[in-house]
């Protein structure tokens, strides 16, 4: 028998239906359009205009994130540097639309 800590079952569940319930491609043409309208950004400035356009309910990054990653996986967003990021002060990735 696996050990496991108190709550965990619970945690993934959770996880896994949030995961499930997020409209993928959705998500990618939004990025896709900022991206495109855009030029280079990092995932934070990307959630923030997600939030302006009303496409997310906060300008939460980790709304664009995990989108960005399965993206660049999928070869249509690059990263092509790193910056600072004005609101958190960490060295974050900038991305941009691979050329096709």
């Amino acid at each position: 028998m696996i050990e496991r800590n108190y709550g965990e079952n619970i945690t993934l569940e959770t996880r896994k239906e949030s995961y499930e319930k997020v409209d993928k491609q959705k998500r990618y043409s939004e990025i896709k359009e900022i991206l495109a309208e855009w030029g280079e950004l990092t995932a934070k400035q990307i959630a923030i205009i997600m939030f302006k356009k009303g496409y997310i309910p906060t300008s939460e990054r980790n709304f664009s994130s995990p989108r960005l990653t399965e993206l660049c996986i999928n070869g249509e967003v690059e990263v092509i540097g790193k910056t600072k990021c004005e609101f958190s002060g960490k060295t974050v990735s900038v991305y941009k639309l691979r050329e096709q």
